[in-house]
């Protein structure tokens, strides 16, 4: 059994504006105005008080994160409990629009020392295994304040005075990475 149906030039027309209005407004316009709103408003919300997208500049925190990369910091993150050691957060160290990405490695109170390229908290040695070059920094303790954080880059292949790096209040600490 052959199909042989004669369609019109009228009909193919009509068929073609049919299936571009379901492609680009779907089968029901009215919803599908409704759906880009809701995913305007989310996202807006989103983007503008939870997630902040960062680009990565500089060397500072190679090899754990590069140069030109781009991760999300999540606002939200320490709402319901403080930074913790060996967190990846942004910093505001310098302005408003001036952030840096560094990991946490003291908290409050305590005091931080590098001999011999390791750091030392409170005395005792951190364990820091995401490290893969050794450093040669020396620097006598350093002593943060009751709601001060130390914060310092991955790569400590650099001289100690070239590396952004130091004591971050609570307030300066935007958020934590999240990707």
């Amino acid at each position: 059994m052959r199909f042989n149906a004669q369609v019109d030039g009228n009909t193919k027309q009509s068929a073609l504006v049919w299936w571009l209005q379901v492609l680009t407004v779907g089968r029901n316009p009215k919803a599908t105005l409704v759906r880009i709103v809701a995913l305007c408003a989310v996202s807006f919300v989103t983007f503008k008080f939870v997630l902040l997208l960062i680009r990565i500049q500089g060397i500072s925190m190679e090899p754990t994160l590069h140069d030109g990369q781009a991760h999300c910091v999540n606002r939200l993150a320490y709402m319901r409990h403080a930074p913790e050691r060996g967190d990846i957060v942004s910093v505001r160290l310098a302005g408003p629009s001036v952030m840096y990405m560094k990991r946490i490695i003291a908290l409050p109170g305590e005091s931080v020392s590098f001999h011999n390229g390791r750091i030392f908290i409170n005395g005792q040695l951190l364990a820091e295994p995401y490290l893969t070059e050794p450093c040669d920094w020396e620097h006598e303790p350093i002593q943060c304040g009751p709601d001060q954080y130390y914060v310092v880059g991955d790569n400590r292949t650099m001289p100690f005075e070239l590396h952004t790096q130091g004591r971050a209040a609570r307030e300066h600490i935007v958020g934590k990475l999240w990707l």
